[in-house]
């Protein structure tokens, strides 16, 4: 039971993978009064929300919002394009995947699942190689989409999109690429268009610093033709309806205005600062937190460099150490919250969220609170990861660290 009677006095530290702190000026923007969703004002807000999302998919074509959870985003893609016994090609990389694996089996879409063996699957990322192999083998192209996680929120890994979409060319096979950047919208680079995507998924609880309640489908033209013949049933989710009547800045139904009001806010935080400039401090955050369990002679879930995800870090904890206890502790003892590990990780590891709304200091007294509360439950460190963290910041600053 919530205890609302717990008030510690200071800010709580919000450092799960998302939801993400929200900024003051984000909640301040929410506040406003809600105005008639069908009036002028509106209509002009939807306009411009619908450009400037755009600009962080980095696509040049039609960007659906909808107000909705990730989760519904997922489900919107695929009954979007494609009809009941399709084919799609999965890849096992985490929890994420996982569970959208099992939304398309539900949906009446028959899945194939790739994986590594043991639980290699949970510490790379997705392999392209096997993806291009069994896209070769489908001769009648009975595969209609490959569906992929991008930043795999339950592992700290990072997949690479292009060489996906060169997989796919490689094995000359029309197939549709669908990801899932969930996680990774404006807190890893992502390209729509340069790498070829049909549908990404993402949602706002992330690198955009809003509330949940926000999701996205950024298409391509060859999404949207092949949704003229899709056959799963949708309504809510149909994109003709919806692209109709975003043309003059609506929904054909009632949207969510204040977090709109929030998403549009969001959006110029973003590109006022310059997203490049977004996704390098992500980098350099990250790298920090990895310094910090260097330090700690603990293991990183991730264990591929080249895919190290710069929204959060897994923490591995030592056989025999239950990290749901640890992170209890962290919580009761610092007020500091930590994601939990799901599915074939869970009491193994921690995670650890460096993405949206922080700093520095946000994330040095993250590691001091990690690095306490571990040492309080007996978990035997190396050395000091909090020095470590902040000797990797001091030797690497941010170009106009703004």
């Amino acid at each position: 039971m919530l205890n609302l009677d717990f008030h510690p006095t200071g800010r709580h530290f919000l450092q799960i993978p998302g939801p993400s702190p929200v900024p003051d000026r984000i909640l301040r923007a929410m506040s406003l009064p809600t105005i008639d969703h069908r009036g002028p004002e509106f209509g002009a807000l939807g306009l411009e929300l619908l450009v400037k999302i755009k600009q962080i998919f980095k696509t040049e074509n039609p960007v659906i919002i909808y107000p909705a959870s990730g989760t519904g985003a997922w489900e919107a893609a695929l009954v979007n394009t494609l009809s009941p016994g399709d084919q799609v090609l999965m890849f096992e990389t985490g929890h994420f995947a996982t569970l959208w694996q099992k939304m398309a089996r539900r949906l009446g879409i028959e899945p194939e699942f790739l994986w590594l063996p043991g639980d290699q699957g949970w510490r790379q990322g997705v392999q392209a190689d096997m993806i291009e192999a069994r896209l070769k083998q489908d001769i009648d192209h009975e595969i209609k989409a490959v569906c992929v996680v991008h930043n795999e929120t339950s592992t700290g890994v990072t997949s690479d999109i292009a060489a996906v979409r060169r997989a796919i060319d490689a094995a000359g096979h029309p197939a549709l690429l669908m990801v899932d950047t969930i996680s990774g919208l404006a807190s890893a680079d992502y390209r729509h268009d340069e790498w070829g995507v049909d549908v990404t998924i993402s949602g706002s609880q992330k690198g955009l610093m809003l509330p949940p309640g926000i999701s996205f489908n950024a298409l391509s033209d060859k999404a949207v033709k092949t949704s003229k013949s899709a056959r799963l049933p949708k309504s809510f989710w149909a994109w003709d309806e919806i692209l109709e009547a975003n043309k003059h800045g609506y929904w054909p139904y009632t949207p969510n205005t204040n977090l709109l009001y929030g998403l549009n806010e969001s959006l110029d935080m973003l590109l006022g600062e310059g997203l490049e400039h977004v996704l390098a401090r992500h980098q350099r955050w990250a790298a920090g937190v990895r310094a910090a369990v260097n330090a700690w002679g603990l293991e990183i879930q991730c264990q591929d460099p080249a895919v190290y995800s710069p929204v959060l870090t897994g923490v591995v904890m030592p056989d025999g150490v239950d990290a749901d206890a640890v992170r209890k502790l962290i919580y009761e003892r610092f007020d500091l919250s930590l994601g939990m590990g799901l599915g074939k990780a869970k009491g193994r590891m921690f995670r650890i969220g460096h993405l949206g709304d922080c700093n520095d200091l946000t994330l040095i007294a993250t590691l001091g609170g990690c690095e306490a509360g571990m040492k309080l439950a007996g978990v035997p460190l190396e050395d000091s990861g909090v020095l470590a963290a902040l000797d990797c910041f001091a030797r690497h600053p941010l170009d106009a660290n703004r």
